[in-house]
């Protein structure tokens, strides 16, 4: 794990090294990293692949109390990750939350990127999805995400649809789920920052980056899970409909947690997007 020094505080993430393709995963909210690490290992074999841990509840590391962590804010803080790193041509990939920050990263901060794929996460009206908007009335509440993350203490709760119940077809096993809800159960600083992540989301941000994606011609995949009740269908369809040119490629066993429920597809189709002539996922062999 690196550390990088931002404007907006100190920032954690991985970093394959090695020559190839730039792509850098990002995670959605109350999830980090290790929702990604079944997809690194077979991506990174042909391409070097950027992990970042963005302030969405599971950081291990709070950033500075004034940080902006409106969507356009933390979409800033991706965009400064990307720039103090040097990362040029990058292929960025989001999933739940993290995708509607890469939208808005595509639409006002697009200088970096040569390609985008959108997993399952929050489009259009949809952000947050309604059986998750109860996080935004928390986020206002003193105390509500301090009452939120006790509750998280007990793996039978985790379980339950509106926790990370319904978000992956695949059961998400402890390890994983202990290191997801560690950070705001131990760090009072972790949970001002989601706090202020959830106050500040509105639909407002993704229709309107919607609305310029139609005007983002540069290659769009979108890699989604047949099996979401939260990012249905309906939704890539929608986008695949707005975005110019963009593909749309279906996991049909798979819900909003792509990642965890097919990763090795999920990196084949990222290695053949991401290398010429489509020839990525014969390199991940081996």
């Amino acid at each position: 794990m690196h550390e990088l020094e931002l404007p907006q505080g100190t920032v954690r993430y991985t970093d394959t090294g090695g020559a190839g393709p730039v792509v850098v995963l990002v995670h959605g909210a109350f999830v980090n990293g290790e929702l990604w690490r079944d997809v690194v290992g077979p991506l990174g074999r042909v391409a070097r692949v950027v992990v970042p841990e963005l302030p969405l509840g599971s950081h291990q590391v709070a950033l500075r109390a004034d940080a902006d962590l409106t969507p356009p804010g933390v979409a800033r803080l991706l965009a400064d990750l990307l720039a103090a790193l040097d990362l040029r041509e990058v292929t960025l990939v989001g999933n739940d939350t993290g995708g509607a920050i890469c939208q808005l990263v595509a639409t006002a901060h697009p200088e970096r990127l040569a390609k985008l794929v959108l997993t399952n996460c929050d489009a259009y009206e949809n952000f947050l999805p309604p059986a998750f908007r109860y996080l935004q009335l928390l986020g206002r509440l003193p105390g509500g995400i301090w009452l939120l993350a006790q509750s998280c203490r007990s793996r039978a709760v985790r379980r339950l649809p509106f926790a990370f119940g319904w978000l992956s077809a695949t059961p998400v096993n402890r390890e994983r789920s202990d290191a997801w809800v560690r950070p705001v159960l131990d760090d009072k600083g972790v949970r001002r920052d989601v706090s202020k992540v959830l106050r500040g989301i509105s639909s407002r941000y993704t229709l309107r980056a919607a609305e310029q994606l139609r005007e983002f011609h540069r290659p769009v995949l979108l890699a989604w899970g047949r099996r979401d009740r939260f990012f249905k269908p309906a939704y890539a369809e929608r986008l695949a409909g707005d975005i110019p040119g963009a593909r749309l490629v279906w996991f049909e066993n798979a819900a909003t947690f792509v990642p965890v429920d097919a990763p090795e597809q999920l990196a084949a189709l990222i290695a053949d997007f991401v290398h010429p002539a489509g020839k990525g996922a014969d390199r991940l062999v081996g």
